[in-house]
């Protein structure tokens, strides 16, 4: 069976809503996005990164510190959509002849052999939110390996009782998966700015150390994803809302797609709950498709604000 692509994308908007222009934001002497493509290249298992831009400010900005930038439409519906049409345009930059040349659609020859990038329906490509330059690199060598090999559950502390236990859940029947957290507090799971999610089974946390090889194995067990809210999930009734901290989990902001689901599922139309919620990940959940999750210990919050950012360039300017 021939190795998996894995290749990681960063869909980057310019005119964000709280801090427009913030990808571009270089108080740290790097641009901010610079430092998240950065940390993707620290990762071990992906073979390429490239930037998904809808600003030629941004595709610049990429050129001068040497990453790969495809540019795609601004009128994109979200950060999924963007990466859809950039790995489409990574494809189909034209027909490969025999000479190594390539032949556009009016049977005219260019030489373009270096972007051309011909991908299977099982390689894999791994959204990276712009604006998280503190992601551990080891995270996405762990949302990767959720589709390159089996995965044993285990149920969360909930339902320990039920069925799934130690049931081999067998990652070939699913096309996307996403990484989860322990909460720190209770004010956090509260906060509807942070994403909880209920899953039928949890697992140990993924030790980074194992995370080597594409053909090593991950030590950990998977779940599979119940629902994603803004709301506290579970909602304990007994304690008027929030229960034991344990009980709660929160959603990373990173998924790892096969190449053919990432394409048929931005080709669906949003559905219900997603506009609710304004979560992107529903509109797979609520066409029947499984998402599959794994633990890891350590996350770091996007920057959405120019408060936050100045928090950043604090502790970057602390670790140099």
């Amino acid at each position: 069976m021939p190795k998996s692509k894995i290749i990681v994308c960063i869909p980057a908007r310019y005119g964000s809503t709280r801090f427009r222009g913030k990808v571009l934001a270089k108080d740290t002497g790097k641009f901010l996005i610079q430092h998240v493509y950065e940390q993707a290249c620290l990762a071990k298992l992906p073979d390429r990164v490239i930037i998904a831009a809808d600003d030629k400010r941004i595709a610049d900005a990429a050129k001068s510190f040497g990453a790969d930038c495809i540019m795609t439409s601004p009128d994109c519906a979200s950060g999924t959509d963007r990466i859809a049409e950039a790995i489409k345009k990574l494809e189909d930059r034209g027909l490969r002849t025999e000479d190594g040349k390539q032949k556009t659609e009016d049977g005219r020859q260019r030489t373009e052999k270096k972007r051309y990038y011909p991908l299977n329906a099982d390689d894999i490509i791994i959204n990276l939110q712009a604006d998280e330059p503190e992601i551990d690199p080891a995270n996405i060598d762990a949302v990767a390996k959720l589709l390159l090999e089996d995965q044993k559950s285990r149920p969360h502390a909930l339902l320990r009782k039920a069925k799934q236990w130690g049931a081999k859940i067998k990652n070939q029947n699913y096309g996307m998966a996403t990484l989860v957290a322990e909460f720190d507090n209770e004010s956090q799971i509260a906060d509807p700015n942070i994403v909880k999610v209920i899953a039928c089974s949890v697992q140990r946390t993924a030790d980074s150390k194992k995370l080597k090889t594409q053909n090593s194995t991950l030590k950990t067990d998977c779940g599979i994803a119940i629902y994603f809210s803004r709301s506290v999930i579970p909602y304990n009734r007994e304690q008027g809302g929030i229960g034991e901290k344990s009980h709660y989990l929160r959603h990373l902001g990173i998924y790892s797609y096969r190449k053919d689901f990432l394409l048929k599922i931005t080709k669906l139309p949003q559905t219900p709950l997603e506009k609710i919620e304004k979560l992107e990940q529903l509109r797979a959940i609520e066409n029947g498709f499984g998402i599959l999750i794994a633990k890891v210990k350590h996350t770091c919050n996007g920057i959405d604000t120019p408060e936050q950012y100045a928090e950043f360039v604090k502790r970057y300017s602390h670790r140099e």
